[in-house]
């Protein structure tokens, strides 16, 4: 249960650091085009790289501190770091089919998923 709790509270601080940076971002530059939500999964994929090598990556991984910070923290950020995480563990340990398998089905079913999901609404 503490590690749901710990998930919870971080999920919450990053969703809130993701709606103020994007927000802000976008507000500053007045840009049709979603920079702030780029700029902020770009952020959040690099701090994902960090908190990979300092938390997991170790002989005594902390998943107290994974939970909080990269699936709580990170997670209510963007879930693009833990796409992007996935993708390059998946290389680094040189399964480079499922690395390129994940994005081209990531990339195309999630935007396919938005597609449909829009056209439901549309018709109900």
């Amino acid at each position: 249960m503490n590690m749901i709790l710990l998930v919870a509270l971080g999920g919450a601080v990053g969703s809130i650091a993701r709606y103020l940076m994007a927000s802000s971002i976008q507000t500053a530059t007045g840009w049709e085009f979603p920079i702030g939500t780029v700029l902020v999964n770009i952020l959040g994929c690099f701090l994902m790289g960090i908190l990979y090598v300092l938390i997991v990556a170790r002989h005594d991984p902390r998943h107290d501190l994974r939970a909080l910070l990269m699936v709580g923290v990170m997670g209510g950020f963007t879930t693009f770091s833990s796409f992007s995480l996935e993708t390059v563990t998946l290389a680094m340990n040189g399964n480079y089919m499922s690395a390129t398998l994940n994005v081209v089905i990531s990339v195309a079913a999630c935007l396919t998923g938005t597609v449909l999901g829009v056209a439901l609404a549309r018709i109900t």
